[in-house]
């Protein structure tokens, strides 16, 4: 019966510093949200595009009517064909990546052709994925940590909407929920590659370019770049982008398949935490049943 004690205080105990972490997470977001812009430098801002998605015009669309005063939008594809028609906005450029580096993976390719072409007057380089649709303020949210001390990236997060809210779609809401619980004050361990933000000179500086020429990654390779550089990924909360996709029973298992192996390879750290956290709910719940 000790066992089971032992079991229940730890997990009791991992929920109240959750707890803590929460509040203290919602004292940092009202206290971003509050916060005015401060310089706002010339951007790229870069998006990579594999084919039909849902909803891939009004999130394009979305990305090309930011409120931010400089800034050039490339999407980004191995090839033209990769470019569904029709859904392209006026106000932008095309960047064909036509194979590269045979290390680095399709996406990682499009990521450095497009940093190649863009404009030498950008000192931001920010990322998107094309499934997410940005709100207005999202670059400025983005770019506005990037002048503290100490910052090397910014990064925002995205929030799946089930629309319709068929089980499996609700299902990968509440699983992908469970890490925007990982951002907050202080240094962040990841940057969200579809909503992540780095100054130009510290991109090379820190050697994202050649952690990139051999990643399957581009979030957590760039991470792990900017960390080694010595440092920190703060969090941008208004640089949050819904996602409103939906997905069935297979798509739901290959995609968290996905998320759960990148983080196994790439941030194991990160990967064990999660699963003793897992391992200790679940024992708490079980204990609490049986008793």
């Amino acid at each position: 019966m000790l066992w089971c004690w032992i079991v229940a205080g730890l997990a009791a105990l991992v929920a109240m510093a959750s707890l803590r972490g929460e509040r203290r997470r919602a004292a940092y977001g009202k206290a971003r949200l509050a916060q005015r812009a401060g310089a706002l430098p010339p951007a790229t801002v870069i998006v990579p595009v594999k084919g039909e998605e849902e909803g891939l015009r009004e999130n394009l669309a979305a990305l090309a009517a930011l409120d931010y005063p400089d800034y050039e939008l490339i999407v980004a594809a191995q090839a033209a064909a990769d470019i569904p028609s029709g859904v392209l906005p006026r106000r932008l450029k095309v960047v064909l990546a036509r194979g590269g580096s045979a290390e680095a993976s399709e996406k990682v390719q499009n990521l450095m052709a497009a940093v190649a072409a863009a404009r030498r007057s950008s000192t931001v380089f920010a990322f998107a994925d094309s499934d997410a649709r940005v709100t207005a303020g999202w670059l400025r949210a983005l770019a506005a940590p990037l002048d503290e001390t100490g910052v090397g990236a910014s990064t925002g997060y995205r929030f799946f909407l089930p629309v319709p809210a068929g089980a499996w779609s609700l299902l990968r809401g509440v699983w992908d929920g469970a890490v925007f619980g990982l951002l907050g004050p202080g240094d962040n361990p990841f940057a969200w590659g579809g909503s992540m933000a780095i100054r130009r000179e510290v991109f090379f500086a820190a050697g994202v370019p050649e952690r990139w020429a051999t990643a399957i990654s581009d979030d957590y390779a760039l991470s792990a770049a900017v960390h080694r550089a010595g440092l920190r990924i703060a969090f941008a909360p208004s640089a949050l982008a819904p996602s409103p996709e939906r997905i069935g029973a297979r798509g739901f298992f290959a995609w968290s398949r996905r998320q759960l192996l990148l983080t196994r390879v790439f941030a194991p750290r990160l990967w064990w935490a999660a699963f003793a956290a897992h391992v200790l709910y679940c024992g708490g719940m079980a204990v609490a049943t049986g008793t």
